[in-house]
């Protein structure tokens, strides 16, 4: 019995080998052109609406059981319903998305004519994320089913529940000679990694980030890397106070408890209006969350004891500790942690040289909010930043001066629920973007197509080449029609 157990075990090893003889089966079955046609690429996103749709409760309860994330907003909303509208619109979209783009031709090649034709890149590696286990797996198989390739999940270790669910409804739901989920940890990922993709899809933080990059480069494999860094929030005078609080609130406890890569990592005011801001803050967090929000229902855990631990050591520090005006509570048994505002915290503290990835918020005060723009600039570029301001002229020279993966004025968060627009980072928080077109875009092959016929063969493309030729090769390929009419003739410019 032992002895059969053992055989058992060594069959579920998911080693280098076994890496290289799916990435093999995966390569022959798009080949085989299977994935390419718009009846398969409809089919599975049909098929992953219905895996979404049949298995909600399942879904909540794997969610509930990770991060333990509260059901109704971030379970239902933010991860649910946010999947399913992004596989409505691919199926609504995939025939236009398909169509070949018409694209203009010029003198030079006339006459002709020309488009450009999205082809499929091939077989892709997604290795996804725990924060949002679930939407952030699935979000890029849809644009990459959408863009006619295969696929292959990793989903992410610290979400075990949601993981294995993957598994197990993937397995049952999609076309398993075309898509694939790989479970595991970092043995599992490096067998992956060590492969030849034709893309990588990578969600998480940038030292993760850079392995993969790494990896990539050794195949010539482009990546799309979806990673983080300390997204700011300026506060100006002048605004309604109350909704402006609200909606930071809902964008950094809301969001994960703070553990999401675009929740507000800092908050930059000027020192006049920074009483009145944590005045709100406590008013509206206490409305939101109670009096006790350790207890509260509608606050995520933190995501595992290590991070527990991290966020505890960037609390604990000398410089940091005394300038708690708000929470600071902790229960290390349940993980849990509470809404933290700390105001003036020093800027060479490792709260502000790392990106928090928690509910701790600190407050940095300046004499002019102008002030703030160079703050962020003197820093790593952000995935998100964010203004509240009634001023004109400071939100156009925040959108002017400030970069970041997106931006937001008066809100936060919201710009990852606007499928028209990319969402990604730029400099070390990411590379690439997707959702909605973007997402079909990242995972194709923007192919160049020229169209002739065997009419309108000019001879001034052959040998020999005289005077008289190369000067209208020149007027072709450089200049305007005066030019060529100037070529033509034999014409000298005055």
């Amino acid at each position: 019995m032992a002895v059969e157990e053992e055989k058992q075990t060594a069959k579920l090893v998911f080693d280098e080998e076994a890496a290289s003889a799916l990435a093999k089966e995966l390569r022959a079955t798009f080949a085989s052109a299977k994935t390419r046609s718009y009846q398969w690429r409809e089919s599975q996103l049909k098929s992953l609406l219905k895996l979404i749709t049949s298995n909600e409760l399942a879904i909540v309860d794997a969610l509930r059981s990770d991060p333990s994330k509260p059901p109704e907003l971030e379970s239902q909303v933010y991860e649910i319903s946010m999947l399913k509208s992004s596989c409505k619109l691919a199926l609504k979209e995939l025939r236009n998305w398909m169509k070949p783009e018409k694209a203009k031709t010029s003198l030079t090649t006339f006459p002709s004519s020309a488009e450009i034709v999205s082809e499929p890149l091939g077989v892709i590696l997604i290795i996804s994320a725990w924060n949002y286990p679930f939407l952030l797996s699935l979000d890029p198989v849809v644009g990459a089913i959408a863009a006619g390739n295969a696929v292959v999940l990793k989903p992410s270790e610290l979400a075990p529940a949601t993981s294995s669910l993957l598994a197990k409804l993937v397995g049952e739901y999609m076309d398993s000679s075309s898509i694939r989920v790989v479970e595991g940890a970092v043995a599992e990922t490096s067998a992956l990694l060590d492969q030849k993709w034709d893309k990588i899809c990578y969600t998480g933080n940038g030292r993760v980030g850079r392995i993969v990059m790494a990896s990539a480069a050794k195949h010539l494999t482009p990546v799309l890397l979806e990673l983080g860094g300390k997204s700011p929030v300026v506060v100006d005078s002048g605004i309604n106070l109350q909704v402006a609080t609200r909606r930071i609130i809902v964008g950094k406890w809301g969001c994960n408890n703070g553990q999401a890569c675009i929740s507000p990592d800092y908050i930059v005011t000027t020192k006049d209006f920074a009483p009145k801001l944590v005045d709100s803050l406590k008013r509206e967090l206490e409305n939101f969350y109670g009096n006790n929000p350790l207890e509260s229902k509608d606050l995520s855990r933190i995501v595992n004891s290590n991070h527990f631990a991290r966020l505890t050591k960037l609390l604990d520090e000398d410089k940091v500790s005394g300038k708690i005006v708000l929470g600071g509570e902790r229960d290390k048994t349940n993980l849990r942690i509470a809404p933290t505002i700390l105001l003036d915290v020093s800027r060479d503290s490792l709260i502000m040289n790392e990106e928090i990835f928690g509910p701790l918020l600190p407050i940095l005060t300046v004499d002019r909010v102008e002030e703030s723009f160079d703050l962020i600039n003197s820093g790593t570029k952000p995935l998100a930043a964010y203004l509240f301001t009634n001023n004109k002229k400071l939100k156009e020279h925040f959108v002017r001066t400030v970069s970041a993966g997106g931006l937001v004025v008066n809100d936060t968060t919201i710009h990852l629920a606007v499928p028209s627009l990319p969402f990604g980072g730029v400099g070390e928080s990411g590379m690439g973007a997707y959702h909605g077109k973007f997402s079909f875009d990242a995972f194709s092959h923007k192919k160049a197509v020229v169209y002739r016929g065997f009419a309108g063969d000019a001879s001034v493309r052959y040998p020999p080449y005289t005077k008289g030729k190369l000067r209208l090769l020149k007027a072709l390929i450089g200049g305007g029609i005066l030019s060529i009419i100037r070529a033509l003739f034999g014409w000298s410019k005055a």
